[in-house]
């Protein structure tokens, strides 16, 4: 764990889905809809999908692909027929549209913000199809440099996606951080690769890993950046007010500092107990 003052960020990596966009209609609703196509029962729940979705992503680089091989063996190992699956994979690909998407309130801002100093790149676990559609849908090009996705590395958390966007940007991990809103695949792999983290998140609790800043709304990236590069702030930063339960990237107790932006540093609890990973 480091102690010592932050270098100059030069790059910033981030995850896409539930970072700076998401999905008009959920991917549950959208099971929902492909099971009545179907005209079948439910064969498994949402939740088994996500589970198993990163498993058959570092296998496919087409998400009809995915789906359809996934839901082949959720089926499966809940009793029913694989052909079923692969009937609501269908249902599902027909249904969905992946340039159905939003960006997230602040992602635009923050986007627009960090563009102007740092260089940017999109670490993803999803297929490349899939990616590059929601990414043209919101015009992220305009701010992207670099975008890591599909069979282009194992996925998140190693490595490997991490140091391969590091690269591309023509920096190095103690001069990149890392944003997005999983412990598991954005803390834990950017950790891997050495990359300092923010973990979007109203949570506190982090289960063991240790994101390097917790930060709620993406809109405040920008400024926690600032910040700690300069170890300085302003009542005129946007959602700044006064909050002595807040400290800067140095550790050190402000009353005029972020109040939602820095919520936790890893930094400031450098005497504090290492928790075991999980």
């Amino acid at each position: 764990m480091r102690t010592d003052s932050p270098g100059a960020i030069e790059a910033v990596t981030l995850d896409l889905d539930g970072t700076l966009l998401r999905y008009e209609r959920s991917p549950g609703t959208v099971l929902e809809v492909a099971f009545e196509r179907a005209g079948v029962d439910p064969l498994f729940s949402a939740d088994e999908y996500y589970a198993r979705y990163d498993e058959f992503a570092e296998r496919n680089d087409s998400m009809d692909d995915l789906r359809s091989d996934c839901f082949a063996v959720l089926a499966a190992e809940n009793g029913y027929a694989r052909r079923l699956g692969r009937v609501v994979a269908a249902a599902f690909s027909d249904e969905r549209d992946q340039s159905n998407v939003e960006l997230l309130p602040g992602a635009a801002r923050a986007l627009k913000e960090l563009g102007r100093e740092h260089r940017l790149a999109v670490v993803t676990n999803g297929t490349r199809d899939a990616q590059h559609r929601k990414i043209d849908a919101v015009g992220l090009e305009r701010w992207i440099d670099t975008v890591v996705a599909g069979h282009d590395a194992p996925p998140k958390p190693e490595p490997e996606r991490f140091e391969r966007a590091v690269r591309a940007l023509d920096a190095t991990p103690t001069t990149a951080i890392h944003v997005g809103n999983s412990l598991e695949t954005d803390v834990a792999g950017a950790s891997a690769a050495g990359l300092e983290s923010v973990w979007l998140s109203d949570c506190a609790e982090t289960g063991g890993y240790e994101p390097t800043y917790r930060i709620e709304p993406i809109g405040e990236i920008g400024a926690l950046l600032r910040l700690s590069s300069t170890g300085c702030s302003s009542e005129s930063d946007a959602g700044t007010r006064r909050s002595d339960a807040v400290r800067d990237p140095r550790g050190r107790q402000g009353s005029s500092l972020l109040p939602r932006a820095i919520v936790t540093s890893r930094r400031s609890r450098a005497s504090s107990r290492r928790r075991p990973r999980r």
